[in-house]
């Protein structure tokens, strides 16, 4: 086994965690709801196309979309009852989005595996991909690749390296770190199918150093000792997936577009994992996930199994609902997720986290001009200047942005989170992002 060495990436902030808010709370079932609204697009890629129609009657499991394309990912029914439309409804994104509406029946919800493939390690490696397509998993870190797809890369790009990420960096989440403590085993089992699908010689289990419980339990458990598990010190973004790379492999993700693969790594969260384990050992899809409710708007945190497609509104009930006037609900965490107009909007498979931050934590908002003190400078951690694109995309400059790298963004908010004139660098960025790929499709497709 090859020692890890740590390399530390550039930049990076300390900002107040908050995890001991949910951190030391079991994961809990939520309850079914009386409705799901399942979004057909949860995926990086393609929307999927709806297989079914209203009138039809659906189990728990069931294929209701099917993956349009490579980049796509199939949708299953994550709840029993009637389908009673198909049609747009709030989306995480910020807009209307076509959804499966499915009202809940009255018969037993849970899911009964069909098979048990305990010995799915003597099938061919790659007879065990198409058990994640048909499944529809994701990146559900936020990033929402279709999983099989980055499980195939191509022949000359061979994967030396597994990292599986349990860093969990972002503020208030916890639903990885309860996932590496109450399944364990089930995580464990997962890394072995993705090892032997990228027949990486090497695999390391990242984890935070403010998760001490988890980083014991899974050395505890895992006899491998092909597999590793790494302790990193708390920064963010530390679990960004190119920060990760850097860190433990030494290895910089080429900028302009470069893939994990291009430096023969692979980086799979803990809760895709889990999936993995699911679908190849059971042929779970990916109907349920953990989320982290939290923040201090809410009156019970907690971090729950829920079924996608759950509205907002009905897990914050579950909750308690707000201890104090509202001031933004954001599904994800504070730096990266996305504020949200509507408690409608229902869960999908990149829901890691509903933070419920009431009006007197938000205040006023008043951005001012850049005062040129750099500090978003020197806290990228891709190394980019986010004032100077900050003002390019505010001036609709968008070539001189894409000259300064706009695109290797990650996005992660450290620049907006420093700045002493409380700019939104990052969303200022995000615009610009989708107007430089917007003008590049146009181009494309003339």
């Amino acid at each position: 086994m090859r020692k890890a060495i740590l390399h530390p990436f550039p930049g990076g902030i300390h900002p107040h965690d908050e995890k001991g808010l949910t951190a030391s709370l079991p994961i809990e079932d939520a309850p079914i709801p009386p409705r799901v609204f399942i979004p057909l697009s949860q995926h990086i890629g393609a929307p999927a196309e709806p297989i079914v129609k209203p009138g039809d009657h659906v189990r728990t499991g069931d294929k209701i979309a099917e993956a349009r394309g490579f980049v796509s990912a199939n949708i299953h029914a994550s709840v029993s009852g009637i389908v009673r439309a198909i049609q747009p409804y709030p989306h995480a994104s910020g807009r209307l989005a076509p959804a499966i509406e499915i009202e809940t029946s009255d018969e037993d919800q849970t899911f009964v595996p069909t098979k048990d493939r305990k010995d799915a390690l003597a099938l061919p490696s790659q007879a065990l991909i198409p058990f994640i397509r048909e499944a529809g998993i994701v990146g559900m870190g936020g990033a929402t690749f279709p999983t099989h797809v980055k499980l195939s890369p191509p022949e000359d790009k061979p994967i030396h390296s597994l990292i599986i990420n349990g860093v969990e960096c972002e503020p208030y989440l916890t639903a990885d770190h309860r996932l590496m403590l109450e399944r364990t085993s089930e995580v464990i089992e997962g890394i072995t199918y993705i090892r032997y699908i990228l027949d990486a010689s090497f695999s390391y289990v990242a984890i935070e150093a403010n998760k001490p419980d988890a980083i014991k339990r899974m050395k505890e458990l895992i006899s491998d000792p092909d597999i590793h598990v790494i302790t990193l010190p708390k920064r963010y973004p530390q679990g960004a997936e190119k920060q990760l790379i850097k860190t433990i492999l030494g290895e910089e993700v080429p900028a302009g577009g470069g893939l994990p693969m291009d430096v023969g790594a692979v980086v799979q969260n803990v809760g895709t994992t889990f999936a993995i384990y699911e679908a190849i050992r059971w042929g779970k899809p990916l109907i349920e996930r953990i989320t982290t409710v939290t923040g201090h708007g809410v009156a019970l945190p907690k971090n729950l199994r829920v079924r996608i497609g759950t509205p907002v509104s009905d897990i914050i009930a579950y909750c308690g609902g707000w201890r104090e006037p509202p001031g933004k609900l954001i599904l994800g965490g504070p730096m990266m997720g996305i504020n949200q107009y509507d408690d409608r909007v229902p869960i999908t498979k990149g829901t890691s986290g509903i933070l419920l931050m009431p009006r007197g934590e938000v205040g006023d908002y008043h951005p001012h001009t850049c005062v040129r003190c750099g500090r978003c400078v020197t806290v990228c951690p891709m190394g980019l200047l986010p004032n100077f694109l900050g003002v390019f995309s505010e001036h609709g400059r968008f070539t001189d942005a894409e000259r300064l790298h706009l695109l290797d963004c990650i996005e992660c908010g450290s620049c907006t989170y420093i700045c002493p004139a409380k700019r939104p660098l990052v969303q200022m960025i995000r615009y610009a992002k989708g107007e430089v790929l917007r003008r590049r499709k146009k181009v494309a497709n003339k």
